[in-house]
């Protein structure tokens, strides 16, 4: 007996460093097998211990809805059959969903949908068009990944718990991003739907989130260099509480002219959710094959987390 008690403290000890082992590894991780980098390592959540998820978005109906963009409507300039064709999909598909002309542009539309709430609201978009180009360009990152998410996230809102008074939420698809054939600067022929939009609504509105790019495979998400700064920080701590810190960086990208660009001109806070290194961008290689479920899922569920949470406020 006495010689049996030893034995039974080195067991003791070795299963508890086992366990520990295990945490401090979990703890490294996220749920989607990204380690955290830079100031989010070591970074603990409690469904980070437990090895629960939120799973709030449904990744698989959005990347459905991506794929269908591509396969069914293909190449989506706008003011084109195939855009119109879309955009009563979208209509469709979004709560509440409506058109909005855009002045000056008598083909194109923006798709509206509501989630109810309380105003100044909050405005989360995306483009459905697709750059004109040539032979059959189909966007699956520049304009369907956004989309799908877009519509998905809005599903999500339905059933998200929020605080009484939090904000409406709009989900707006917005048209005539890409600028027409032969028209230049960017600055100036793009950005149609978006520069409508916040001019029509810019003072009902007191946050916007972009997604643009979204769903590279390995895609890393620095802040977008003209992105508000508050912002981008809460939702980097949406994304590390969802799982999904390893995606958005701690590091500041290029500075991009997108649809939230109009939202920053009137002072309201905005960020752009745009990996720009994505290397099949403007060409016909941009196809369902270079993107990943699992980069949209991250996106979707950080960006619902912060729905939940710092934008409900």
């Amino acid at each position: 007996m006495g010689e049996g008690v030893p034995k039974i403290l080195v067991i003791v000890l070795v299963v508890q460093l086992v366990i520990g082992g295990a945490i401090v590894y979990a703890s490294s991780q996220d749920f989607f097998g990204i380690a955290n980098t830079g100031s989010d390592s070591g970074t603990t959540t409690a469904s980070a211990v437990s090895g629960k998820s939120p799973d709030r978005f449904d990744e698989g109906r959005a990347w459905k809805l991506l794929v269908e963009q591509v396969e069914t409507f293909g190449p989506r300039p706008a003011g084109s059959e195939a855009s119109a064709r879309l955009r009563a999909r979208l209509r469709d598909a979004l709560p509440r969903g409506r058109y909005e002309k855009i002045p000056g542009h008598p083909k194109l539309r923006n798709v509206v949908g509501v989630v109810p709430g309380t105003r100044p609201a909050v405005v989360i978009g995306a483009h459905y068009d697709t750059e004109a180009l040539p032979k059959g360009h189909v966007g699956a990152n520049d304009g369907a990944a956004g989309t799908a998410a877009l519509v998905e996230l809005a599903r999500t809102a339905r059933t998200l718990k929020r605080p009484a008074g939090a904000p409406e939420l709009r989900f707006v698809a917005f048209d005539g991003e890409e600028e027409p054939a032969g028209c230049e600067p960017f600055e100036k022929c793009g950005l149609r739907g978006s520069k409508a939009y916040a001019r029509k609504h810019g003072k009902d509105v007191k946050a916007m989130v972009l997604l643009d790019y979204i769903a590279e495979k390995g895609t890393r998400f620095p802040r977008e260099g003209t992105s508000d700064i508050e912002l981008w920080d809460q939702l980097r701590a949406a994304a590390r509480r969802v799982g999904a810190g390893g995606f958005f960086l701690d590091e500041v990208g290029a500075s991009i002219i997108d649809d939230h660009a109009p939202f920053l001109e009137r002072g309201i806070p905005a960020i752009d959710l745009i990996d720009f290194d994505y290397r099949f961008r403007d060409t016909l290689e941009d196809t369902p094959d270079k993107l990943s479920v699992r980069s949209l899922d991250a996106v979707g569920e950080a960006v619902a987390e912060l729905l939940r949470t710092d934008l409900a406020r």
